[in-house]
């Protein structure tokens, strides 16, 4: 399945310091720029550490040597927005710094922009869950079941041949850049995740 990368939504034109940069020209950079935090870069641009908001609240230090918070968390170009919706989630960040394989510094990407994935168009929802799900991934018409969106939230019905089909069709609809959510009003003939029950040999008979 094909999903938005992180390329296509970073801010390339990155508001950044290095480890000298002041206390108060940190200050100045946020408010100019009404961000949240810069990331520090060395003499070849790679990302050292984040200066965030808090960090400056905090008062460790008079440089972005001693304010900052290291290592820094950063993503790559090609990683997925889900990928960095998670990371973003998991470290409690607001914005990730994006870097090229030498881990120099190529953009920025904040949780806004993570959000106007979820601006993707109804109509394009439903032709990705079409292309991508129904015919690439399962092997499937594109018109097997009917797939209905409205503001992102997907409803699937119709009938499937086997129950498998129907939880893998969910799952993956589901990791489609701009779902909201899935209704699930599929039906199957049959129920193939059930485990078969074995045989009994003389050996199963208590004694």
């Amino acid at each position: 399945m094909k999903h938005m990368k992180i390329g296509g939504l970073m801010t390339g034109d990155v508001v950044s310091a290095v480890p000298t940069t002041s206390f108060r020209e940190i200050a100045k950079l946020l408010a100019e720029h009404d961000i949240s935090g810069v990331p520090v870069l060395d003499e070849d641009d790679r990302v050292v550490g984040v200066v965030s908001e808090s960090d400056l609240l905090a008062r460790h230090g008079l440089t972005a040597r001693g304010l900052m918070t290291t290592p820094a968390v950063t993503v790559h170009a090609e990683e997925t927005v889900a990928d960095a919706a998670r990371l973003m989630v998991r470290r409690g960040v607001e914005r990730l710094p994006v870097v090229d394989v030498e881990e120099r510094l190529v953009g920025i990407v904040t949780r806004r922009d993570l959000l106007c994935v979820y601006l993707r168009p109804d109509a394009e929802i439903r032709r990705r869950i079409r292309e991508d799900v129904l015919t690439d991934a399962m092997d499937l018409p594109g018109d097997a079941v009917d797939v209905h969106v409205l503001d992102g939230v997907v409803t699937v019905a119709g009938r499937v041949r086997r129950r498998s089909q129907a939880l893998a069709l969910v799952e993956l609809a589901e990791r489609v850049d701009g779902v909201v959510a899935v209704v699930d009003q599929l039906s199957f003939q049959e129920d193939d995740t059930r485990p078969t029950s074995l045989a009994r040999t003389p050996y199963d008979i208590s004694r």
